[in-house]
């Protein structure tokens, strides 16, 4: 008897369609499956004996063969048991083939008969929908993840006995019900009224979060830079629902999502530690796996003690930070993630902390102050759009009991500004102002005569390179959305430039 069975594998973000094409015949009992699968893949086959023996069902005694087509596509993982399991059920006469002609299966069986969760769903669930399949079974963990995705009706399976009585009509399973996003909780969220003084620092912060600008706070230990970045997950703007399912899709294939809520609707914030390597922080293994900065897309990516950092793995920062995606090639094949992310990284200026501390002696000769800001280098450090120092607090602001600007007070400006991008950029792809291209900066950014002679007399005086004007007047263009105006005015590039020129005091 032959029979398929609809499955789904992934490589990447990337899902692809297999089928589980079962063959049995008569002669020595044998189950065996073919179509370049890896170990795990072919393990399946005592995990499904085992499975079938506790369910009480008994396996069948004949030549069993299992082709998971496309064969000249690698299959990983234990993400066909369960179309495999399906496969043996239609050739045992469980289940017939029209019951599953339409429906696809993903999940791994245990030898218990349970199915167990597995990882990347969502967009496998997308693909099979865009191949007009009407039903998915996936494992019962995954279920509310799977029913994010309209138009196809999902079925969480708990156990293979489960499965064969839903065929069989004894005890039908009732699709998952839709997932809809909630609204984003912020509580819980740091504060930036618990922020004493920074003005500057949070104004910077909130002109960053607005156009999604990468920003570089440099400061004396203990002066608030880890508290400042900590609180910026409070005012950045609410996702669209595009964004959700983009972000989602990453965070399934790495298995970071949570089972009963699984749609990310909150902007992710990643701040992995400065020993961090290459392949943690850019994506990498065997198997190509999404690293920092793509959990971080649509988000925020904070680098604490940036100077700690390899130089390997910053200088792989660079390429991501323009392209908003990342390759990583491996001799099984090429993996695309996406990483479109807020870069906010702070550092000290020196080994000791004290390099141009108004009161404090720095203990740090020439040399180690030089050697220690060479670590972030030049190419990297022009990406920053927005360089800010962050000053000691002074005694009186500490002790000042005036209430401090709430988080949600400056995410209104934040979301008001990101309102008037969204409307502006609609039809082209770009979601905020860091990302403009330059056609597009010359038609969005017109500006007054006085702000365009303060513009012209900085880049002949500072010598800016063309990267360094883009930048200036992508945050200008920033600063005057959150003030409502269409025309960039002499404050707004004055702004701009006051956050665009740190790098001359440290980095001579």
């Amino acid at each position: 008897m032959f029979a398929k069975i609809n499955s789904l594998g992934l490589m990447g973000l990337n899902a692809f369609p297999v089928e589980a094409e079962i063959e049995s015949s008569k002669g020595i009992q044998s189950f065996d499956v073919v179509g370049l699968a890896d170990a795990a893949v072919k393990e399946s086959r005592e995990r499904i004996r085992s499975a079938l023996r506790s369910s009480e069902i008994k396996f069948p005694a004949c030549r069993i063969m299992i082709n998971l087509a496309p064969a000249d596509k690698k299959k990983s993982g234990s993400v066909h048991d369960l179309a495999i399991t399906a496969a043996l059920l239609t050739v045992m006469g469980f289940c017939t083939q029209e019951q599953t002609e339409k429906a696809a299966f993903i999940g791994e069986v245990s030898l218990s008969g349970e199915i167990r969760s597995v990882q990347g769903v969502l967009p496998m669930t997308i693909l099979a929908r865009k191949q007009g399949l009407e039903e998915i079974y996936v494992p019962f963990d995954n279920a509310r993840e799977a029913a994010v995705v309209e138009g196809i009706k999902v079925y969480g399976v708990e156990s293979v006995s489960q499965l064969v009585m839903h065929f069989s009509g004894k005890a039908v399973m009732q699709p998952a019900g839709a997932v809809r996003p909630d609204e984003p909780d912020y509580f819980g969220a740091f504060d930036f009224a618990d922020v004493k003084g920074q003005q500057n620092a949070k104004k910077a912060l909130e002109v960053a979060a607005a156009g999604g600008h990468n920003a570089l706070m440099i400061g004396a230990p203990g002066s608030g830079k880890s508290m400042l970045a900590k609180r910026m997950p409070s005012i950045l703007p609410k996702m669209t629902f595009e964004e959700s399912i983009e972000t989602t899709n990453i965070h399934s294939v790495a298995g970071l999502l949570d089972k009963d809520n699984p749609l990310i609707t909150v902007r992710p914030f990643r701040s992995p530690h400065h020993t961090v390597s290459a392949a943690g922080l850019s994506g990498g293994g065997s198997v190509p796996r999404p690293g920092e900065i793509s959990l971080a897309h649509n988000g925020l990516l904070f680098l604490d003690e940036l100077a700690e950092f390899t130089r390997i793995a910053l200088e792989g920062l660079r390429q991501p930070l323009e392209d908003r995606q990342v390759t990583i090639s491996r001799v099984t094949g090429s993996v695309t993630y996406p990483c479109s992310f807020m870069l906010i990284a702070a550092m000290n200026p020196c080994p000791c902390g004290y390099y141009g501390h108004p009161t404090r002696k720095c203990i740090c000769n020439p040399n180690q102050v030089k050697h220690y800001l060479s670590k972030v280098s030049g190419p990297l450090l022009d990406r920053f759009d927005i360089h800010v120092e962050v000053a000691p607090v002074e005694f009186s602001e500490l002790n000042s009991s005036e209430k401090e600007e709430s988080s949600a007070e400056i995410r209104k400006r934040v979301q008001a500004a990101r309102d008037i991008q969204t409307e502006r950029f609609k039809g082209t792809g770009i979601t905020c102002n860091a990302g403009m291209s330059g056609e597009i900066m010359q038609r969005s950014c017109p500006m007054s005569d006085s702000a365009v002679a303060l513009l012209k007399g900085v880049f002949d005086r500072l010598g800016l390179s063309a990267r360094a004007y883009d930048r200036i007047l992508k945050v200008a263009r920033t600063c005057a959305d959150i003030d409502q105006s269409e025309i960039i005015e002499e404050r707004h590039i004055a702004l701009a430039v006051r956050f665009r020129s740190l790098d001359r005091k440290y980095w001579q």
